[in-house]
């Protein structure tokens, strides 16, 4: 049996789930969010916790229940604490402005790019090369993230370009001049 499946999701104080068919919704201080689950399987509170079952021990059912509690898991954290990515841009003269209708980036186009945060999420920017995406909901984070970032993806050769807080980028050696 799942093991991730198998664990309850706890409730914390603060934060309220409903369970209604297979829609399941998470209220906190963070924000709210909505997720329809497979029809396989089955969702019920308990005493402050969530329990997903499976109906039998198909392969494509294993798949779906601790897949489906980790998602569960992850709304509970979301409209707990919110998640975060950071975006570090490099390059000289590459840089990054908010403004009222979302993100203006300059990296080395001939004309600025301007990025339009879905609901939900909140852009701010730092010393105008770092730049911070915050939400509850964990993929629409993830998504934002690699959306800016494909904008213009670090370079091998100078390493310029938009990348991941602590990502590594494997860098090349150029042409050597003739002798």
């Amino acid at each position: 049996m799942s093991r991730i499946g198998r664990k309850p999701v706890l409730v914390p104080s603060g934060v309220t789930a409903e369970v209604a068919g297979h829609t399941v919704k998470v209220k906190g201080p963070k924000g709210e969010l909505a997720r329809t689950i497979h029809s396989a399987l089955s969702v019920k509170m308990e005493d402050g916790k969530i329990l997903v079952e499976r109906p039998n021990d198909e392969q494509f059912n294993k798949a779906l229940h601790g897949l489906t509690r980790t998602l569960i898991a992850n709304m509970v954290e979301g409209v707990t604490n919110g998640y975060q990515k950071t975006l570090e841009i490099q390059g000289v003269g590459y840089k990054a402005e908010i403004n009222p209708a979302g993100l203006t980036m300059i990296v080395g186009y001939s004309h600025p790019v301007p990025f339009k945060a879905p609901p939900g999420i909140k852009l701010t920017v730092e010393n105008n090369t770092v730049v911070k995406i915050a939400g509850a909901d964990k993929e629409m984070v993830g998504q934002v993230a690699a959306e800016l970032r494909s904008i213009r993806p670090p370079e091998p050769y100078k390493g310029k370009g938009i990348r991941y807080q602590g990502e590594h980028v494997r860098r090349k050696a150029g042409k050597t001049g003739a002798k």
